[in-house]
Order: structure tokens, then C-alpha cells, then sequence
């Protein structure tokens, strides 16, 4: 097993064999030895924390530190540790999920029982405690323990303070999933944005769990607006990026939104619609783009009426 895998190479894998594949790929990350942790420093008191799950971000100082996402439960020890090493704190005070999925909130119960407040959407938690399927991953999640619930939700927009430098948060709804937020830095410049940016790959757009592209498109117009030049963009997976990767990403969106709206109103199969071969100028940088059309055309369903063209 390569040091890293993580659920975008799963994706990329196809949904044909993901079933297949699932269950000896995880059997063969738990029994791998476990590979150490990366840092990247993005300056004082503020660092991205590689191969714990989707990437951490990690800021503070002496007094507290806070964690964007809290990694996989069996490597949120590490994460933890990793995290006062770079801020210097003496503990986590306050974690996000970004969104529901176990990347991203596996750790929850660890950091509770140190003491730490746990931020979230009300959606995500309600995903978190949920009985429910996620069908193109032929996986059924089973309600978390109440230690895993975020204990402080939002609907909207605020900000925090933690040690004495204010960090602002952000709803984007039904874009990754209907619980996805941003965390901005202001000071630092680094906006950690999670899976609502895909590097090297397609994005996640869950149906399942209230995604779909055109979410994701205004998402991404969203953190347009929000980030600069300089500003440093912390996706799930992948290295930091700049404002030309979510251009990139915008493009995408904006292409693909339009070919499945045009798909419908012409009556077309997702056999048609794949044919069509809608993300072709993204495909060599981006590889197979089956399952992320899957998703697109199954999650568009719903929102007809948004999609617009005269399809109804």
C-alpha cells in the first residue's frame, strides 16, 4: 500500500470495482506499518498535517491551538501530537470538521475526552449520529457515539478567537456534501477549504449526502472571493495551493454543470451522458472521470429547477 492512499485514489478507482476493492484495500492500511506524518509550515504558529486522514490544519500558540478536521481515529494521537509540536500549545482547545465524513471527524471522541470544543454545521452532525447509506460506496454508516458529535453547531457565518488571532468560518451549502464549511485565517492568509477543492483528481460531489456540481460551483465562487493572490489554500488531499487552482476547479464546474443540464433536456442516458465525454479537456490532468459523472448525473436530479435550460 502506498504511504498516503486515502479516499481520492478509492474514488478514482472506479465505482464499478469500488466494492471489490474497499474491503482488502482498508484490511491492507490497518495491517501496513504506519507511515509518520508530514508538516508544512505556513508560518507563525500555523501548519498542514499530512497523512492522519484529510489533511489538518493546524494553528495556535503556547496558550491553545485549533484544528481544522481531526484526521482518522487511529492516527488522531499522532495528529494531536503533531499539532502542539507546530503551535507550541499545551493543548487543543477547539477542532472543525469541515464536513461529516470519517477523514474528517475521526478523532472527535479523542479530542473530546482531552477537552477540546468540537465546531461544526448542524448537518454534519446530524450526519455524524445518522443511520444511513451511502449507495455509490456500498457503504452503510452507523450512527457515532454521542462523544463523536460536534458539541457547538452553526447555519451560517462567525468567527473564533484563539490565542488572541481571530479565525472566521464559513457555510457552502450542498456542494461536497450539505455540510461543507471553509476555516479562514486572516492574519496568516491561509484558507483551508477541505473537500471543496480537488487536486490532482475529480472532485466529490456525495449525493448521498447533499452534494451536487452546482453547489460545488458556487462553493468555489465563494472561496474566489475570499482568497487573494497570496492567500494559501489547504485542500483534503494534495499540497497547498493558490487561487489558480480554484479557477481551475471553477472551470470544471461550470463546463460539467452544463453538460448535464444539456443532457437532461435532451432525454439523454448516463450512458449518452459519459459518452459524450463532457470532461474531456480535464481528463489528462485529472484521470478517470466515470464516477465523479456518475455522481454529477444521479446528484443534478434534484435540482432541475436550479439547473435551468428549459428543461422543465
Amino acid at each position: 500500500m502506498k504511504e498516503g492512499w486515502r479516499r481520492r485514489e478509492f474514488l478514482q478507482a472506479g465505482l464499478a470495482g469500488a466494492a471489490a476493492l474497499a474491503a482488502p484495500l482498508r484490511h491492507a492500511f490497518a495491517q501496513s506499518s504506519v507511515p509518520a506524518l508530514g508538516t508544512t509550515r505556513l508560518g507563525d504558529g500555523i501548519a498542514v498535517i499530512s497523512g492522519g486522514g484529510a489533511n489538518v490544519t493546524a494553528f495556535g500558540n503556547r496558550d491553545a491551538a485549533l484544528l481544522v478536521d481531526t484526521g482518522l481515529a487511529d492516527r488522531i494521537d499522532d495528529v494531536i501530537a503533531a499539532a502542539l509540536a507546530v503551535t507550541g500549545a499545551s493543548k487543543v482547545a477547539i477542532a472543525f470538521n469541515t464536513n461529516w465524513r470519517p477523514e474528517h471527524s475521526g478523532g472527535n471522541e479523542r479530542l473530546h475526552a482531552a477537552g477540546a470544543t468540537i465546531m461544526a454545521h448542524e448537518n454534519t452532525k446530524l450526519w455524524i449520529g445518522a443511520d444511513f447509506d451511502v449507495d455509490w460506496e456500498h457503504l452503510k454508516h452507523r450512527p457515532r457515539p454521542p462523544e463523536a458529535l460536534p458539541d457547538k453547531t452553526f447555519y451560517t457565518n462567525g468567527d473564533v478567537e484563539v490565542a488572541g488571532r481571530k479565525v472566521e468560518y464559513g457555510y457552502l451549502p450542498q456542494a461536497s456534501t450539505d455540510g461543507d464549511i471553509y476555516v479562514f485565517f486572516p492574519d496568516a492568509n491561509v484558507l483551508a477549504v477541505s473537500d471543496l477543492l480537488a487536486v490532482g483528481g475529480y472532485p466529490l460531489v456525495d449525493y448521498a449526502t447533499g452534494g451536487w456540481i452546482g453547489g460545488l460551483e458556487k462553493a468555489t465562487q465563494k472561496l474566489l472571493e475570499i482568497a487573494n493572490d497570496e492567500t494559501r489554500i489547504v485542500p483534503a488531499d494534495g499540497p497547498v495551493q493558490r487561487r489558480p487552482a480554484l479557477e481551475a476547479q471553477l472551470e470544471l464546474c461550470t463546463a460539467v454543470r452544463e453538460a448535464v443540464r444539456d443532457a437532461y433536456k435532451g432525454g439523454h442516458s448516463f450512458e449518452e451522458f459519459l459518452a459524450a465525454k463532457p470532461t474531456a479537456p480535464f481528463d489528462a490532468e485529472r484521470g478517470d472521470p466515470e464516477l465523479f459523472l456518475r455522481l454529477v448525473y444521479k446528484g443534478a436530479w434534484g435540482h432541475v429547477r436550479e439547473l435551468g435550460g428549459g428543461i422543465i
